[in-house]
């Protein structure tokens, strides 16, 4: 069979930048099997496979080269944008279908993509000693003034805060520990940031670690900053009602600069509305045969 397709690299802060994901349109023809195949021979974090639905405008599956995951948010960037690109779709609101539920996705005349993400579920806070274990930190290396904490937009992440970036840029993260305490608590990583960007203007800088899912490192990843936009948030004990909007920056040390830009809406305590998105660039066709 032949397989025809995109790569793109979202969440891209310039070109050679962003974390790349693979595209397949018109995916129903394909069953689960080869869908995992193609991810596996793609090697992207993940892949998305484009389909009808009845409920919303596309519905999209991703895959991580080991398993299928409810949502992803580089994926969902990456895949507006090239149809955007492509001339498939024009500027304007449309709706995926997800595992993780009907979501809205957003995309402006210059090809941004901003997509809506489920509502925070803020999970268990989790003991600095085994984290900073399975990072090889000692605990003194992790903010001792805020948690470690599962926060999900979709996906549940691990939020692991950190002091500085110099900590951030050189642990050495042992990647079996690390798969079976995501094992343990149900999560797909850890992802790890300190609030001293390289631009002042920025939120956070930030590593992400999911080899439970085939993932050492990923360069640029939605759901996990859409989770930790709700919790910088949720410990920020903001009393009032608007909207605010964070800019992490992540995949520095991978060489793969990257923007993520989260928009959350809020009344008082509670947040009413969350959005990931940012620009993607590099689309670029591919075919081979399964």
């Amino acid at each position: 069979m032949e397989i025809r397709g995109y790569t793109i690299n979202a969440f891209a802060k310039e070109a050679g930048g962003g974390n790349p994901a693979g595209i397949v349109f018109d995916a129903d023809r394909l069953s689960e099997q080869e869908m995992r195949k193609i991810a596996k021979k793609l090697g992207y974090s993940e892949t998305a496979f484009v389909m009808k639905s009845n409920p919303a405008d596309f519905h999209l599956r991703f895959f991580t080269t080991e398993e299928e995951v409810d949502l992803c948010g580089h994926a969902t960037i990456g895949t507006f944008s090239a149809m955007s690109q492509l001339g498939m779709i024009k500027e304007g609101g449309y709706l995926q279908e997800t595992k993780a539920g009907v979501l809205e996705v957003i995309v402006d005349s210059d090809h941004k993509v901003m997509m809506q993400m489920s509502l925070p579920e803020f999970g268990a806070t989790i003991a600095k000693r085994e984290i900073a274990e399975s990072l090889n930190l000692d605990e003194s290396k992790i903010d001792a003034h805020l948690p470690i904490q599962i926060v999900s937009t979709g996906l549940k992440d691990l939020i692991v805060p950190i002091p500085d970036r110099e900590t951030v840029d050189a642990m050495q993260p042992d990647f079996e520990k690390i798969k079976q305490i995501s094992q343990k608590y149900g999560i797909v990583g850890y992802h790890v940031f300190c609030t001293e960007p390289l631009d002042t203007a920025h939120t956070a800088y930030c590593r992400n670690f999911a080899p439970l899912y085939g993932i050492a490192e990923e360069s640029a990843t939605g759901t996990s900053n859409g989770a930790l936009g709700c919790y910088l948030f949720h410990v920020s004990d903001v009393d009032r009602k608007g909207q605010i909007r964070y800019v992490m920056e992540q995949g520095y040390g991978m060489k793969r600069p990257s923007e993520i830009e989260v928009e959350l809406l809020f009344d008082r305590h509670n947040i009413k509305d969350v959005k990931v998105g940012g620009a993607a660039n590099d689309l670029s066709p591919f075919v081979f045969e399964l």
